[in-house]
């Protein structure tokens, strides 16, 4: 069984990260939706509400599911018996830090291989920073997150 993990912070999931999810499910039997602690980055959402937010957002991918994690992806990864990590790439700023964190993981753990979907152009310049910021200042965020993200969102934000 190939098994993949799809890291990330998901403060909140967007529609370019379910993007990434959906590509990934299609190339592997099993995707594991990594919601990093990622402390340091202060996020908005608790790891928990993150990863339900996920967990809902990925209900129709029967071969995905979501668990919170801390400490290092390649460890997690190694306890997952996972062979790949998925990452998502938008712009030459991603790729910079991605082959510096591939490069990295590559060194912690080379039996863990990581491969990286190219974002479509219609989702090249979101994230969940511009997310949070839109919904802070009381925008829609629809097009941009699922319903029950948008809803979680404007609570935080009332």
């Amino acid at each position: 069984m190939r098994r993949a993990i799809t890291p990330g912070t998901f403060d909140p999931i967007t529609f370019g990260h379910l993007d990434v999810i959906k590509r990934a499910s299609q190339l592997v039997d099993e995707v594991i939706v990594a919601v990093a602690a990622s402390a340091g980055k202060k996020p908005l959402f608790t790891l928990e509400e993150r990863a339900e937010l996920a967990r809902e957002a990925t209900l129709d991918i029967p071969n995905v599911t979501v668990e919170p994690f801390e400490g290092l992806l390649v460890d997690f990864a190694r306890s997952k018996n996972a062979q790949v990590l998925v990452k998502g790439l938008r712009a030459i700023t991603d790729f910079e830090y991605e082959f510096q964190m591939a490069a990295l993981n590559y060194e912690l753990g080379r039996e863990v291989e990581t491969v990286f979907i190219m974002s479509p152009p219609q989702y090249m310049y979101l994230s969940s920073s511009i997310v949070r910021e839109l919904a802070s200042l009381h925008s829609s965020v629809d097009n941009f997150v699922p319903p029950h993200v948008a809803a979680a969102l404007s609570k935080k934000f009332q």
